[in-house]
């Protein structure tokens, strides 16, 4: 009885370590995968989206639109300093993501011009709650 209930625990746990959920973004690449499952995260915070992104993002940037538009973060895989050098060059690829709230710390000038494309784990703290109502993949790298 012993020997099989000592079974039954280590089968049990392998299995709950075996079945633990593997983010949906394994490399930048995968960013098309959030587009295609958009459905998942669509009227849900923001940060149940970033919780699915594995690599780390660098950089990012908030728009305030005007007032009938939605705002958004374009989010990027590359440091900040990268990132300028690709938008100039127009060879980027960007992972938009469309929110109901007002995004302001970037039009504002709130953001000091040395972190103004950084994304931190206070900007995940401050927008995690913002409601997303769209995903969109721009890849402007491929001629």
């Amino acid at each position: 009885m012993k020997i099989i209930f000592k079974t039954f625990i280590i089968l049990f746990l392998f299995a709950n370590i075996s079945c633990k959920a593997q983010q949906m973004v394994q490399t930048p690449n995968d960013i098309y995968k959030l587009k295609a499952n958009e459905e998942q995260f669509l009227d849900k915070p923001l940060k149940n989206l970033l919780k699915e992104i594995k690599p780390e993002i660098q950089s990012a940037f908030g728009v305030k639109t005007p007032k009938d538009y939605p705002c958004y973060f374009m989010f990027s895989f590359s440091s900040s300093n990268e990132l300028k050098q690709r938008m100039i060059e127009g060879k980027f690829k960007g992972l938009y993501v469309y929110v109901k709230e007002p995004v302001d710390e970037w039009d504002n000038g709130k953001r000091s011009q040395e972190t103004e494309l950084e994304w931190t784990k206070k900007d995940v703290e401050k927008y995690g709650s913002f409601t997303v109502i769209k995903i969109q993949v721009i890849d402007q790298t491929k001629d």
